[in-house]
């Protein structure tokens, strides 16, 4: 068996991901060594000491046993950072003009070979990398002069070269005893299957743990050989079906523009698709591959060699090096001519390259559209041609409002293939599966129907952002931990010689399979040939959507839309918002409002302590546009690009206690929320909604367009979270307007939201939340026999609740519901109406006051004691509540026993009627969403802790508050059932 892994890169641009300033600039940080302000000492005395005692101290364990790696990774991360603080000393100090001198110059031409955004202390991690990892390979392949002939490798030991004489080889010299240990490893081990496992286990096991944050920024995950080798036999395939060619035809150009550690193209060689007498041209002239990380470099350079070469010898060829690789930004190879001059070698590769006509392009792209915390420095990097293109043809096809996932690393990937082999070829690629039904994705579908003669897609499911009853059908992951993204191996066809265009060809793996059952039917399958020879291939005849699954209802079109921001067309609310986004939630929601506001403080004086930095920097030439942030510790900072927006702006915070308000976290589970434009990511529209605290309204939450987790509708009466209504995100439509009297229609959100910081709701004007339009919509269909007759727009606000829990309506538009915002029909009969407004006031009472309800009282109340008003209030502590286990008399396996919930290790209830989980909101159970959020939790890069039972004592004054809640909620749910099995049929 071949090595097996490659990088699924959730940052497209890294080695290091490195963070842009507002200007694209980029700068080494201040004080890297010294740990302060001062000037660095170069003169540094490189002595380990304990450190170098410590490691002695273990090497006498450690004899070349690969599960000793994981330890030797620990102590030898330990020394990557003392090379990094070193390297860093010398290269920042002035005096040393030579050395100064000769990193500048690799730096520029690095950033010239991958991009521009990339720092200098990405650069010098690099480096040490390089020292530590080049005896590693030496040791390895010893036989191969990779270090000798690599260009990247020659120009990095250029540079280490001129600041040996800082002595930074005494570092490796305590490292001897384990390059020892992999080279005694390899011992023995004449093929290239059995030193590629060696890399592999080096890889997942030194690797990932000696760089951990290189690991954190691409999520190394490996790619089963079953998918590998599906992609490969499918793109022969189609070569020869279409082309009468084949991998190994002369002239046919095959480029991994993702290489990772050359999985692809490891594979590619061992498969026989390439004849031995074809071999040497395809690997001297016709095989192509890029990498961006220099460790994934220098693997799939060393991979592929040491393939080419067991491949050969018997033929007695000589050491030969593959050219054919390039470090580089392959999305950037097209934004810009790039010439380099230290690492001419890897130039002279690139611009090779880009004049070839390629003809095959394979792989697995990364996989990120940005990142989750700007603490993390790792945000994409803009390629404006390449997202020119996206912009004039995925996202001008498309519908939807919001596109910004279109520009996900692996749709860039497919819009860079599609026009790389320009109008013939063959691209195979195993990306994330969301664009095959994403709304979003619309316009991109669009186009590959028209750019491509034909479209194969092997969907392998593996959704783990489901819940439930669907997560269940999704099946394994194929990625393992790697991903949690469905996925799918794509083959597009161009062929203008095509009879047929645009043909859609699509297979589903199955409901229910594990990830074993998965890799074992496409490896059964063997490629796109092994479908058709099953049958297996469905066609697909997009609609004029451009759905390809799940094609929505066209009568659906018919209704009025709930809210539009995009046209002109009628609609039922003049305004609505998407829910909060903090960006920073465990900072910025808590259930105690006395933590919140210690929070937010610790917050704001690391954001303010900052500021000050950042109106005193003034960077190289009098430049402050490559200020780099210097505080990133998660226990006092959350920084998101709109926080680093004001930071550029210089602008402080100040904290006010008005803005801590009441917020919906999650359904049935409020807490305390920081409402304020300056640290929440997003505010969007609600400081119309909500612009004090109390503010009488009511917003119906529904899910943006693309959610996954089924259609539901909530009602809230304080700021929702982003995700109330569903997991993706969701937007709020709200009965009610404010606005000042004074105010223009014109005023921005940041005045608005500024002036309702100060004053109180009472001075709002108050307007509809219903436009005119869509009051009149309704009328028209329900003529009033009468003045008293006549339709209101309270009526139809609730007549719309009523409506969208209507399990008619949710099952008949399903697929419209997943992809756009909701329209709305009126009913036939104008008693239908009034019973679906009644429905909806009844149902919004129950969702709205559930706090306040009669608890259930058919449970029953294990406490351990006959009475249950001798617990005291600390008896009614929770910390996290479960469910029972009982036995499934079927599968003998351990179940949850959902009658009965262990609330602590005092109180457990019992009886609760399972008819409760049947009213589902957000993807799971309203019961669920209690169990879930009345808990302890810390956040775990912050540390801070949100306790629920701090709400119940300091907000409610009850301790057992978590119980009661759950209690009502049962109530809840069940009068929310009631109430929807009696709503009147869909008669439109």
């Amino acid at each position: 068996m071949s090595i097996t892994d490659t990088i699924d890169k959730k940052s497209p641009k890294t080695p290091s991901s490195p963070r842009k300033d507002a200007q694209g600039g980029s700068t080494i940080g201040q004080a890297v060594a010294g740990g302060g302000g001062g000037a660095v000492q170069t003169e540094i005395k490189f002595e380990v000491g304990e450190l170098e005692r410590a490691l002695n101290a273990k090497l006498v364990k450690k004899c070349g046993n690969r599960n000793h790696w994981e330890d030797w990774a620990n102590d030898i991360a330990k020394i990557a950072n003392t090379h990094i603080s070193r390297i860093t000393a010398i290269v920042t100090d002035p005096a040393n003009t030579k050395e100064v001198a000769a990193f500048n110059a690799f730096a520029g031409e690095l950033r010239d070979d991958l991009n521009d955004s990339i720092t200098d202390s990405e650069i010098i991690e690099m480096l040490a990398q390089h020292l530590i990892t080049k005896p590693v390979f030496d040791a390895l392949f010893a036989d191969y002069s990779f270090a000798s002939n690599n260009p990247v490798s020659q120009s990095m030991q250029a540079v280490l070269d001129v600041l040996q004489e800082h002595r930074l080889e005494k570092e490796a010299d305590t490292l001897e005893k384990f390059y020892a240990s992999v080279a005694r490893r390899a011992g023995g081990i004449d093929n290239a299957e059995g030193k590629q496992k060696i890399v592999v286990e080096l890889y997942d096991k030194f690797f990932r743990n000696a760089f951990p944050r290189m690991t954190e920024r691409l999520g190394i995950v490996y790619t089963p050989v079953e998918i590998v080798d599906f992609t490969i036999y499918s793109i022969n395939d189609l070569l020869q079906s279409e082309f009468g060619l084949t991998l190994g035809s002369k002239g046919v150009h095959i480029l991994d523009p993702f290489t990772g550690t050359a999985t692809f193209v490891t594979r590619l060689l061992q498969s026989g698709l390439i004849k031995p007498e074809e071999l040497p041209h395809k690997y001297k002239h016709e095989i192509h591959a890029n990498e961006i990380v220099l460790l994934a470099y220098y693997i799939a350079a060393i991979n592929i060699e040491a393939v080419y070469h067991s491949l050969l010898k018997d033929k007695g060829t000589k050491y030969q090096p593959f050219e054919g690789i390039c470090l580089t930004d392959t999305f950037r190879m097209g934004e810009a001519d790039l010439v380099s001059h230290l690492m001419a070698g890897n130039s002279e590769r690139r611009k090779r390259q880009q004049n070839l006509e390629v003809r095959v392009i394979m792989g697995n792209p990364p996989y990120s559209k940005g990142q989750d915390s700007a603490n993390d420095n790792n945000q994409n990097v803009a390629y404006p041609a390449l997202d020119d293109r996206i912009r004039t043809t995925y996202a001008d096809r498309s519908g939807a409002t919001n596109n910004n996932s279109i520009y996900d690393s692996y749709i860039r990937a497919i819009r860079w293939a599609s026009d790389r082999i320009k109008q013939c070829g063959v691209i195979g690629f195993v990306t994330n599966a969301g664009w095959v039904d994403g709304r979003a994705a619309d316009g991109l579908r669009k186009c590959l129907a028209e750019e491509f003669s034909s479209i194969h897609v092997f969907h392998l499911r593996g959704n783990q952002r489901t819940s439930g009853e669907q997560s269940r059908r999704e099946g394994g992951k194929v990625f393992g931990s790697g991903s949690r993204a469905p996925i799918a191996i794509t083959l597009l066809v161009k062929n203008p010689k095509a009879a047929v265009h645009g043909q859609i060809l699509f297979h589903d793996i199955g409901d229910y399979l594990t990830t074993e059952e998965k890799l074992q039917r496409t490896a059964e399958f063997g490629s796109v040939a092994g479908i058709t020879a099953a049958n297996g291939w469905t066609t697909i005849q997009p609609d004029a959507n451009g759905d390809w699954l799940k094609q929505r209802d066209a009568g659906f079109e018919k209704f009025i839309v709930l809210g539009d921001k995009k046209t002109d067309q009628p609609a039922v609310f003049e305004n609505y918002s998407a829910g909060l986004q903090t960006n920073r939630d465990a900072w910025c929601f808590n259930a105690s409002c006395n933590t919140l506001a210690g929070n937010i403080s610790t917050l704001i004086t690391a954001y303010n302590e900052e500021v000050q930095k950042r109106k005193a920097y003034t960077g190289a030439g009098g430049k402050s546009d490559t200020y780099q942030i210097s505080n990133t510790n998660p226990a006092e900072i959350k920084w998101s690009s709109s926080l680093e927006a004001k930071l550029n702006q210089k602008v402080e915070a100040h904290f006010s206690k008005k803005k801590i308000v009441r917020g919906m976290y999650r359904p049935f589970a409020k807490q305390w929320v920081y409402f304020d434009r300056m640290l929440n990511h997003r505010t969007y529209q609600l400081p119309k909604v909500f612009p004090g605290d109390p503010a009488a309204n009511i917003v119906i939450n529904v899910p943006s367009p693309g959610c996954i987790t089924g259609f539901s509708a909530i009602v809230s009466s304080v700021v929702p979270e982003l995700c109330v209504s569903a997991s993706k995100g969701g937007q709020c439509f709200p009965l009610y307007l404010y606005e000042k009297e004074t105010e223009v229609e014109e005023a921005g959100e940041a005045d608005l939201f500024t002036k309702a910081e100060a004053e109180s709701p009472a001075s709002y004007n108050r307007r509809d939340g219903i436009s005119d339009a869509g009051l009149k919509h309704f009328q028209a269909a329900y003529p009033a026999k009468g003045e008293g007759d006549r339709t209101t727009k309270e009526d139809l606000f609730y007549y719309i609740y009523g409506l969208l829990h209507s399990p008619a309506y949710r099952s008949r538009y399903e697929d419209n519901l997943s992809k756009e915002l909701p329209r709305i029909p009126a009913v036939k009969r104008f008693e239908d109406f009034q019973a679906f407004s009644k429905a909806g006031r009844a149902l919004a009472h129950w969702h709205l006051n559930y706090e306040t309800v009669a608890p259930h009282a058919g449970v029953m109340l294990d406490t351990g004691r006959n009475v249950l008003k001798a617990l005291t209030g600390d008896d009614y502590r929770v910390e996290k509540m479960k469910f029972a286990k009982t036995r499934d008399p079927e599968t003998n396996k351990s179940v949850n026993d959902k009658t009965t919930v262990i609330y602590n290790a005092r109180i457990t209830i019992r009886d609760i009627p399972l008819e409760a989980y049947e009213y589902v909101v957000n993807g799971k159970p309203a019961l669920e969403w209690v169990m879930e959020r009345q808990s302890v939790s810390t956040d775990k890069d912050s540390g801070i802790v949100n306790d629920a039972n701090l709400w119940a004592t300091e907000t409610m004054g009850n301790p057992r508050y978590p119980l009661d809640l759950f209690l009502r909620v049962i109530t809840v749910s069940l009068e929310t059932m009631k109430l929807v099995r009696a709503l009147p049929k869909l008669d439109i």
